[in-house]
């Protein structure tokens, strides 16, 4: 006969789960149709500036909703400034010195708090810029389901435990995805990203130098390509130098892919892709077919954008910090 308690928490269990599905929030196109029907305009207006102003906030803006969607969910968590009792995701392995744009978000928050207070959150702002990130450079355009809230906490650890390495490879990412149940044609798919910006020299120095501790550079790396990597990133030199992810670092398209076929990956985690026997004939696929990449991309975001944490959350008037407690009237 089982334990009290323990019949007590099989009894229990299917109304855990309810609240959970209870608490997620449903995402649906047109959630501020009523009540914020400028918001979409007003986040696209604040982009079109942005990537005017810097053209680089369109490859960092887009890579906020990846960096956010798998640590707990799409919730904002990322944007949350450190506290003196919680450590937050800006300064974890994957984002110190890496992520950027955090005040583009901010200044999308600002427009929108002017005309529609309390109502859009922060968490949403990231998917519809993301988005428009994409479509103002050149890529496909597509509707986003909205309804997010935003989170009421974050965690360095959880974001340091999940976000990977730009040094990871092919069989790394395919289950790292797989936890999201995301698939390989989404991981690579998603990967296409890096159609757009740049990386720092410290991601691939030792690609250049001592791959997998052989002393020696990644042989994968073609090699006149090389030689200009060596340039870029010479042994000792600042890491802090940056170099284009593919060779139209500001055009959302297919470069991304034609550069991996024909070894000019920048990042070790992207030329795997193609040295990979699960991964190849997909990235081979995307070389030559824009259209295809372009709905599996969009695919691939959608599915990425749903993930959830099921916690219970705000809509928060300043992304950086969680809404001060109602003071008892």
């Amino acid at each position: 006969m089982l334990p009290k308690m323990s019949l007590l928490l099989l009894l229990l269990l299917p109304c855990l789960l309810l609240l959970q599905v209870a608490m997620a929030a449903e995402l649906k196109p047109g959630f501020y149709s009523d009540t914020c029907p400028e918001a979409e305009s007003i986040v696209r207006d604040v982009m079109k500036k942005a990537i005017t102003r810097e053209p680089r906030s369109a490859a960092s803006v887009m890579r906020l909703q990846f960096h956010d969607c798998f640590v707990d969910g799409c919730d904002a968590s990322l944007l949350l400034d450190d506290t003196p009792s919680m450590l937050g995701e800006k300064l974890s392995l994957s984002n110190i010195n890496s992520l950027r744009s955090y005040e583009v978000i901010d200044e999308i928050k600002v427009a929108l708090e002017t005309i529609c207070p309390g109502v859009v959150s922060c968490a949403d702002i990231i998917i519809m810029a993301a988005r428009d990130a994409v479509v103002l450079s050149g890529g496909p355009k597509w509707e986003v389901k909205l309804g997010r809230k935003d989170s009421l906490t974050a965690s360095q650890e959880d974001s340091d435990n999940i976000m990977p390495s730009p040094r990871a490879n092919a069989s790394f990412l395919i289950d790292l995805f797989a936890k999201f149940n995301l698939s390989i044609n989404d991981l690579v798919a998603l990967s296409g990203s890096h159609s757009l910006g740049k990386a720092r020299c410290f991601s691939i120095v030792f690609r250049l130098y001592n791959q997998s501790g052989s002393g020696r550079p990644d042989p994968t790396i073609e090699p006149k390509f090389r030689e200009k990597l060596d340039k870029l990133c010479p042994l000792g030199g600042d890491e802090n130098v940056t170099g284009d992810l593919d060779a139209t670092p500001q055009q959302f398209d297919n470069q991304y892919f034609k550069d991996l076929v024909s070894g000019r990956g920048f990042l070790n985690s992207d030329q795997t892709l193609f040295t990979h026997r699960r991964t190849r004939e997909i990235v081979r696929l995307y070389s030559k077919d824009q259209s295809a990449f372009f709905q599996a991309f969009v695919e691939g975001m959608l599915k990425m954008g749903d993930l959830q944490s099921g916690r219970a959350g705000e809509i928060r008037r300043n992304c950086r910090v969680v809404n001060p407690p109602l003071e008892d009237v």
